[in-house]
This record gives structure tokens, C-alpha cells and sequence, in this order.
């Protein structure tokens, strides 16, 4: 692939381009990281894009935050599928992350899969149950949850968003 400021992405063999990120995409992405690892067991690793997840032969997702079991890292990735795969969404992204990435981590038994709105700001937290994504949480601006799954974790979406950094 091209060192070109994309992220290509391979999804039942068919390659999927998308553009840089924004400022407001990597603050979320940034705090996203901080909370997630300060409380992340050993056994797990929390790593930022770009890493593969390799789910298949033909498909190699790069969520822009994974949990994973340290043990499934290679040398070029993460193999199968994480514990947790976090998507910010850009509008470049959108349909992706709420519909093909969310598919394919639902189809590869990832069991948790948040997707995070910087521009209203929102955070929606799914979890699988007998296969299927189910919503466990809704958050929107200043509300906060303490979510047990994967992890106990403390979040609030304008606390990914916030210029300075104000829960």
C-alpha cells in the first residue's frame, strides 16, 4: 500500500480507502487510550490505529482503538478478532463503522464494539449476546457511565471531545 496518508483496509477482499483523520477524530482517539489503559488487565493490550486485525484470509480491519489479548499479537498484527474494537466516526466513515466494520467484527465474535460521535458527541457501547450486537449503553454529551465490560472503565463523550480535556 501507498505511504500516503490513507488507511486501507481489506474487507472480503475488497480494498477500502479512507482519508487522514481530523483533530477532533484523534482527541477522541487519544482520551479513548488513556482511559482504556489505565485500568486494562495484563493480560489485555490496548494499541491505537493502525493495527490489523486479521479476521480472515480476506479481511483486515483497522479499528481506530483495540483491546486485545496480548497473547493473539503476531509480529503484523492482531490475530482474530479483539476483545474490544473502537470506531470514531468521521463522515468519511460513518456507514462504514456502523455498518460493514460492525457486520464483520459481529461475524468474527469480537465481543464488545463501541462507536464514538465526536461531532454531537456521542458513545454507543455494544456487546455481543448469542451472536448478535445489543446496545448496553447510550451516552450523549455530559452523561458518564461506569462500564464493567470488558473492563471497568469511567467514560463521558464530552470528555473524549473537550478542547481541554474537562470531564
Amino acid at each position: 500500500m501507498p505511504d500516503d496518508g490513507h488507511r486501507f483496509e481489506l474487507v472480503d477482499g475488497v480494498l477500502v480507502m479512507s482519508p487522514s483523520p481530523r483533530p477532533l477524530h484523534q482527541r477522541a482517539v487519544a482520551r479513548l487510550l488513556a482511559a482504556l489503559t489505565v485500568h486494562c488487565p495484563t493480560d489485555l493490550e490496548v494499541l491505537p490505529a493502525p493495527v490489523d486485525v486479521i479476521l480472515a484470509d480476506d479481511t483486515v480491519l483497522i479499528p481506530d482503538v483495540i483491546v486485545g489479548r496480548r497473547a493473539n499479537f503476531t509480529r503484523s498484527g492482531l490475530a482474530g478478532p479483539p476483545v474490544l474494537a473502537v470506531e470514531v466516526h468521521s463522515p468519511s466513515t460513518r456507514l462504514v463503522d456502523l455498518e460493514l466494520k460492525r457486520a464483520k467484527l459481529q461475524e468474527a465474535g469480537c465481543p464488545h464494539y463501541w462507536l464514538v460521535d465526536p461531532d454531537i458527541p456521542t458513545l454507543r457501547c455494544l456487546a455481543l449476546r448469542d451472536g448478535r450486537y445489543v446496545e448496553t449503553h447510550s451516552l450523549a454529551s455530559e452523561q458518564f457511565a461506569e462500564l464493567a465490560e470488558p473492563y471497568p472503565v469511567r467514560l463521558s463523550p464530552d470528555g473524549l471531545v473537550n478542547p481541554y480535556g474537562v470531564d
